[in-house]
């Protein structure tokens, strides 16, 4: 109680010493201007020829990253398998959708098969981050782009307009812990690139039979024990084989026509004479 009121003396001394300072007019209201315009419209870059318009530019979806943390590992190139940590909000009221540590993955055992459980079903380990090809067309096209030019070891935070995430359709609910998105809904990640790799190849095209046919292709000769292959109208033969026309011509050469003489009528005799 001592120290609270020992400053009122103080505080009472500084109001008598110090100079009475004129109150200052508020400043006049800046008028708010929307985030979506921009009056500088020459500021953007036209293609050669292009003379420039008039009016107000405005911006009607804007895509939006912020990097938390930068990385300091290889840089994630297109077409390369990333492996990430994610975290997914609806923008409207901050719901989860979706996170990478929601999704255990099966155990996998020596075979190469999921080891199964007592109850017949795949026993469930750790969760691993999402991999997908990037700049494929494999994710929504906001997370493609916002991701671009991350580094291994970087976290970064995206904000997807609907038209870049999932737009005008609803996505359902998934269960309890994967509510659904509504329609034109603004999304918001946070991504942490963990490593990259190189795609898989493709599986090997099957081996041609001798004679470069492969089996089952059009064209090709049957097996042994089994019909000839219908041919599809329009559809191009294999390698080194005529197309097959949609309707083949008949090669055998007709018989001749034969005339069959109509019959002549019977003359009919004279009547006999009296």
């Amino acid at each position: 109680m001592r120290s609270r009121f020992s400053l009122l003396p103080v505080a009472a001394a500084l109001a008598v010493t110090l100079p009475a300072q004129a109150p200052t007019a508020p400043k006049p209201a800046t008028p708010a201007t929307h985030a979506s315009t921009t009056t500088a419209a020459s500021a953007a870059k036209l293609p050669p020829g292009v003379l420039p318009a008039h009016g107000i530019m405005k911006t009607t979806l804007a895509l939006k990253y912020q990097d938390i943390k930068l990385g300091t590992g290889p840089l994630g190139q297109e077409k390369q398998m990333w492996h990430v940590k994610y975290k997914g909000w609806r923008a409207a009221d901050g719901v989860v959708f979706d996170a990478w540590d929601q999704h255990p993955q099966p155990v996998i055992g020596p075979d190469g098969k999921p080891v199964m459980g007592p109850d017949n079903k795949p026993k469930m380990g750790d969760p691993q981050p999402l991999e997908f090809p990037h700049a494929v067309g494999r994710m929504i096209p906001g997370f493609d782009l916002a991701v671009d030019g991350m580094h291994v070891g970087g976290k970064r935070r995206i904000f997807i307009p609907w038209a870049l995430a999932y737009g005008y359709r609803a996505m359902p609910d998934r269960g309890p812990d994967h509510p659904g998105i509504p329609a034109k809904s603004d999304l918001v990640f946070d991504v942490e690139l963990v490593s990259v790799s190189d795609m898989p190849a493709p599986p090997p095209a099957p081996a041609p039979r001798p004679g470069g046919m492969i089996p089952g292709a059009p064209g090709a000769a049957p097996r042994p024990g089994q019909p000839p292959l219908p041919s599809t109208p329009g559809q191009p033969a294999a390698p080194g084989q005529p197309s097959a026309p949609a309707t083949a011509p008949s090669t055998a050469t007709p018989p001749p026509a034969t005339t069959t003489p109509a019959p002549q009528p019977k003359p009919t005799p004279p009547p006999p004479s009296k």
